[in-house]
């Protein structure tokens, strides 16, 4: 039997997604990236899903695209325009993850690169290891880059670094990352796999439907007028004002206790 090239694992609402390709360091192909946009989907959709955990098998989170499947497909008689639709379906993943509602964690350890480095961006959080190594990768094999890694790292580190860390492509410690805003946390090697899971388990626990809106709140003031923010801010605001865990929070507050969450 084949071994899936993705593992999915779900435990009290936290869904773990687990590249799982350790003999290709996790390198992306047709398969992994078409299973990612099911699986990510799916979660987006599922109410049973309150927080995702992004995260590759055999110490390495994804080198990027695999080069060696790129050099086959080339060989295949495929139109221009069939194999930018192709490609471009699967990067749709990483739209996925920045959008969906609930929030989504990755867990560095290894080599980020390339598109694996895009799809880390677009989580919500990132947590690397010391020894991790995160670079864009494109430059060096004559790329320009996919799955949204410039529209990320715009975002995250400003345009000038983007476009250093585009067109010189230098390999950063997971201090380094740190360092530029690249990853939100760094631990020893040893921790990393507790204290992603750690966080991760936190947002799962946390008020969901909050945290959703949250996410979207941000996600639109990436382009939007103060205005328009505002205005979503006062309707969001308002919708979790009437979710059971807002009520539950403010009863926990008046009796000086840890409020439970149950996502609704």
């Amino acid at each position: 039997m084949t071994e899936q090239v993705l593992l999915e694992s779900m435990d009290r609402g936290l869904l773990t997604l687990t590249m799982n390709r350790p003999e290709r360091r996790n390198a992306l192909n047709a398969e992994l990236t078409t299973r990612l946009v099911e699986a990510v989907t799916h979660a987006s959709r599922d109410g049973e899903v309150r927080a995702v955990l992004l995260k590759g098998a055999g110490g390495t989170f994804c080198v990027g695209g695999d080069v060696k499947a790129m050099a086959a497909r080339t060989a295949v008689n495929e139109s221009f325009e069939h194999r930018v639709h192709d490609l471009r379906a699967r990067m749709d993943v990483s739209r996925l993850i920045h959008e969906m509602q609930k929030p989504v964690v990755a867990m560095i350890d290894g080599a980020a690169a390339g598109a694996g480095l895009a799809m880390a961006l677009a989580c919500d959080l990132r947590i690397a290891a010391a020894s991790a190594k995160l670079t864009t990768a494109f430059a060096k094999v004559g790329l320009s880059g996919d799955f949204g890694g410039t529209y990320f790292l715009t975002h995250l580190v400003g345009a000038g670094k983007a476009r250093e860390l585009y067109l010189t492509s230098p390999v950063l410690s997971g201090e380094e990352a740190l360092r530029i805003g690249l990853v939100n946390r760094v631990v020893p090697d040893a921790e990393l796999e507790s204290a992603a899971v750690a966080l991760a388990r936190s947002l799962a626990d946390g008020p969901t439907v909050t945290l959703g809106y949250i996410k979207r709140n941000f996600n639109l003031a990436e382009s939007q007028s103060l205005a328009a923010v505002l205005d979503a801010e006062a309707l969001h605001h308002m919708r979790c004002q009437a979710t059971e865990d807002h009520k539950e929070a403010a009863t926990a507050f008046v009796e000086k206790r840890v409020a439970t969450f149950k996502g609704r």
